[in-house]
């Protein structure tokens, strides 16, 4: 097999679609080293695994010689893409779309390789925000109403009967003009990135230059097993989680996400994965622990990930009584006042963001103190002393009145 059919079958594992092979097939066989672009909106602070299907893709490429171009789309994500949306996303504030974008590169970094030659960080506000009127309407009349409304959410939307609004047509344009101005060779995005991305093919065509070509990933189940993978759905694993976190959320999937989360988050050969999903050769409960410490060491190291599957099974398969060896004490000051509401609580020893994060974790029946289950989300506590709070499997603190 030669190094170009070599390499295009390293990069089309867990891919979902190619625009096209045969082109990537003419770009390797170049020799020359391509230009590998991923565009990422800093519409929240956390980048989780869902976010890591694509970057390790990305990552492959750099190993292969070619250069990773990572976009950070502070100024696309004044607008917000609508994909998947059937309402108008709201309007992030400029200081919070800062403030995410400063992590994104920190976190990414955790998958990329980052040294000189390797990457290039772009944001596109460079570029976007000196952009007149002039070339804006130069821009949009390279695309049509008719291409828009073949979107498949805002055709919904249209047969709904809900608002468009004209803004929201300017984001797979602008998405598409970035691709043009760093000269794209390929696009890496998920699947629900394909109609964006494919624009930049069309707009690279109207300025008279090689298209590039489109890789699009499946996107990553969450831990429920239902919904992509998502911080406000609650059902995400973010790249910066401690170790024995990180882990008790893998080992809480489905069985049946197993074959897809060895198919994307790990560089596992094929016959390895088929073996390790083979009840007859690996008990679920083992290749579920392998898929933890994979995905696990690869954020935090060997050494972390062993320790977090010893604690794991200290903890839930030894009779460990299901408390860590390193349990933290929360002081609350407020416990020392009297009785408190449980949604502050919560929220207090930071095992939720907010309120409404609180009571979906109460609502779902996984909030006990002292062993004894909250299921009322008004409820307010006192603590004589101190107490063991507990939210879902692996949250777990000892509270402590100040």
């Amino acid at each position: 097999m030669s190094d170009v059919e070599s390499h295009l079958q390293q990069l089309s594992r867990g891919v979902e679609a190619i625009y096209s092979l045969e082109e990537l097939r003419k770009k390797l066989q170049s020799g020359k080293a391509l230009r590998i672009k991923l565009g990422m909106d800093p519409t929240a602070p956390d980048i989780h695994l869902g976010h890591s299907v694509v970057l390790r893709k990305l990552r492959q490429f750099q190993d292969l010689g070619h250069t990773a171009v990572l976009i950070i789309g502070d100024y696309t994500a004044r607008i917000g893409d609508p994909t998947g949306r059937d309402t108008t996303r709201p309007v992030l504030d400029e200081a919070a779309i800062l403030r995410n974008a400063r992590t994104y590169l920190e976190q990414a970094g955790r998958v990329l390789d980052t040294s000189p030659g390797k990457i290039e960080v772009r944001h596109n506000s460079e570029w976007l925000s000196k952009l007149s009127f002039a070339d804006v309407l130069r821009l949009t009349g390279m695309v049509t109403v008719q291409q828009m409304l073949h979107r498949e959410n805002f055709k919904l939307r249209m047969e709904q009967q809900r608002e468009i609004v004209l803004s929201e047509f300017m984001y797979p344009i602008m998405q598409a003009y970035d691709s043009v101005v760093i000269k794209s060779d390929v696009e890496l995005g998920g699947t629900d990135q394909t109609f964006n991305n494919l624009m930049g093919r069309e707009l690279m065509s109207k300025h008279d230059m090689a298209k590039q070509v489109v890789m699009v990933m499946p996107i990553l189940v969450g831990l429920d097993g239902h919904e992509k993978m998502s911080k406000s759905k609650g059902n995400y694993v973010a790249v910066t989680e401690p170790p024995a976190e990180m882990f008790g959320k893998i080992m809480s999937i489905p069985d049946a996400l197993m074959s897809n989360y060895f198919q994307l988050l790990t560089a596992l050969p094929p016959e390895r994965i088929t073996s390790i999903l083979d009840s007859s050769q690996t008990h679920p409960r083992d290749a579920k622990d392998i898929l933890g410490r994979v995905i696990v060491e690869e954020f935090h190291g060997r050494e972390g990930a062993e320790l977090a599957s010893a604690e794991f099974r200290r903890r839930f398969s030894q009779g460990g009584g299901g408390l860590p060896t390193d349990l933290e004490t929360k002081v609350v000051p407020a416990l020392a006042q009297g009785a408190m509401g449980m949604l502050d609580l919560i929220c207090a020893v930071g095992f939720a963001t907010s309120k409404s994060d609180a009571r979906r974790l109460v609502e779902q029946g996984g909030v006990t103190l002292d062993d004894q289950k909250i299921t009322d989300p008004k409820a307010t506590v006192s603590v004589a002393g101190e107490g063991i709070l507990r939210v879902g499997k692996r949250r777990v603190c000892k509270i402590k009145a100040s």
